[in-house]
């Protein structure tokens, strides 16, 4: 049997950002749109981990220096939620962040300062791939 690649409702997004002002626009952005939902909006490691365990997003956006640790709380976040996507969001376009957070299995990478519809693109993508590896997950179901 082929595993759905709609969800049954809006891909659910996660914002991690210690900047208040950027995870309000992303979350204006993210809310703006009709196949997205806001799981969330976390300002720390601890946060964004409880969230993630609470609201088994799709995506992550997740800020590469965020306090507590970016590739920690990548790490932990996919333990927590298996399939989750997690897209790496950085003011550093250099290639140490990058292979950083590829180590501990983030899928994406942008820098910040792109556009909206960019990073929307980047989500969508990234939401279609954890649907696709994981359908119970997508549907909210924590069996997977």
């Amino acid at each position: 049997m082929t595993p759905p690649t709609e969800p049954s409702g809006p891909l659910r997004v996660l914002l991690c950002d210690d900047n208040d002002m950027l995870r309000a626009a992303l979350a204006e952005v993210v809310g703006a749109q009709p196949d997205l939902a806001l799981a969330g909006s976390a300002a720390n490691a601890d946060e964004a981990i409880r969230l993630a365990t609470a609201q088994r997003p799709h995506v992550v956006v997740l800020d590469v220096r965020f306090p507590g640790g970016g590739p920690y709380t990548a790490e932990q976040i996919l333990r927590a939620v298996p399939g989750v996507r997690i897209l790496a969001f950085s003011a550093y376009g250099d290639q140490g962040p990058r292979t950083e957070m590829a180590a501990v299995g983030v899928a994406g990478y942008l820098v910040k300062g792109i556009t909206n519809a960019r990073l929307l693109a980047e989500v969508r993508a990234l939401g279609a791939e954890a649907l696709k590896e994981t359908p119970s997950v997508a549907e909210g179901g924590a069996d997977a």
